[in-house]
């Protein structure tokens, strides 16, 4: 088949969303996300829930992202899948999905590593957003994992740092849970963060050598200081939300940052690209973005909706490997702990 018609269907359901994409020649046709709302009203993810519900999104989903992208399935060169990391049950459904798709069509199966899928999620072919050259450093901070990854090739990467404990979009949730939002908290926080004054509560940043994170220290800084001034002060949450909000985003921020400074200075390459969904929060994308005239760095931030768990970085993915024949079997299984 000549490289350039190129189609392939995508699957995602490493979490609580279920989705899928249909890509031609690195060009996104179609990408359809289901979120699971259900997760709300229990502050968290549960997984038992969740791969019940990608049990129900998977058929209409995919259904949709092949009707939404105007091809007819029997034209699809391949499928791909997020193999993990993830929830095991959750990865479950979509691993079996697509490789019974792929076994039906008789098209060749790729299996896909959700991690390596947000920072090659920056090779999607967009207008007007350019692509990283190699070497580049990627931080991917999301729900579930924070890391610096140092990328030499498509498929050449490694992780330089990592969070000990928390990940990143944990520390913003379990801070918006002491002082009563909603879940997620992240966008709420960030959404706050914009009324109030970043230096209105100072938070000490936690310690850690080398390149690697933690953020279970800081959520347990935070509670004590909001147990603190509510016992002096009932009304101190609602009173100061936004200050609040502010100082921990600051915080956070400024510990992503300190970290990229680091890095840059270990690995003198001053390329950074930033993915997962953490990455959506505009207080970050600015910080980066002042990196580069601060620091004389280069940064990269994808389109939104290629940040949050979606299935066109997993096509990118599929689209790459398929490029160099690099196919999964029959019996590949998921990997809920899959390591970049």
């Amino acid at each position: 088949m000549s490289s350039q018609n190129i189609y392939i269907l995508a699957i995602e359901s490493s979490c609580d969303d279920t989705a899928a994409a249909v890509m031609h020649n690195g060009k996104v046709l179609s990408n359809i996300v289901a979120s699971q709302k259900i997760h709300e009203e229990y502050g968290g993810v549960v997984p038992e829930l969740a791969s019940r519900a990608h049990q129900q999104n998977i058929v209409p989903v995919v259904d949709q992202a092949i009707k939404k992208s105007g091809i007819n399935k029997s034209q699809l060169t391949a499928i791909a899948f997020t193999r993990g990391p993830g929830l095991m049950g959750s990865l479950l459904v979509g691993t079996s999905f697509a490789k019974s798709m792929a076994y039906g069509l008789n098209i060749p199966l790729i299996d896909v590593n959700h991690m390596q899928a947000h920072i090659l999620a920056h090779f999607i072919e967009e207008e007007d957003f350019k692509k990283p050259e190699f070497p580049f450093l990627a931080m991917t901070i999301s729900g579930g994992h924070t890391q610096i990854v140092k990328v030499s090739s498509h498929f050449e990467m490694e992780v330089i740092g990592e969070t000990i404990d928390d990940a990143v979009g944990e520390a913003f949730d379990k801070s918006g849970k002491i002082l009563g939002l909603g879940y997620p908290a992240g966008p709420e926080i960030d959404r706050r963060a914009k009324l109030g004054n970043p230096k209105a509560f100072a938070f000490t940043k936690p310690r850690v050598a080398g390149l690697n994170f933690s953020f279970s220290g800081l959520k347990t800084a935070i509670l004590y200081f909001i147990q603190k001034q509510v016992k002096a002060n009932p009304n101190f949450i609602k009173e100061n939300l936004n200050d609040i909000c502010a100082s921990i985003q600051y915080t956070i921020i400024g510990i992503l940052i300190d970290k990229l400074k680091l890095a840059t200075k270990q690995t003198n390459i001053n390329d950074i690209a930033i993915g997962g969904g953490v990455s959506a929060n505009t207080g970050i994308r600015q910080a980066l973005k002042n990196g580069e005239q601060k620091f004389g760095w280069t940064t990269y931030i994808p389109k939104f909706e290629y940040t949050t768990d979606n299935a066109a970085m997993i096509a990118i993915v599929g689209h790459l490997k398929y490029l160099e024949g690099d196919y999964a079997n029959q019996s590949v299984m998921a990997s809920a702990r899959l390591k970049i």
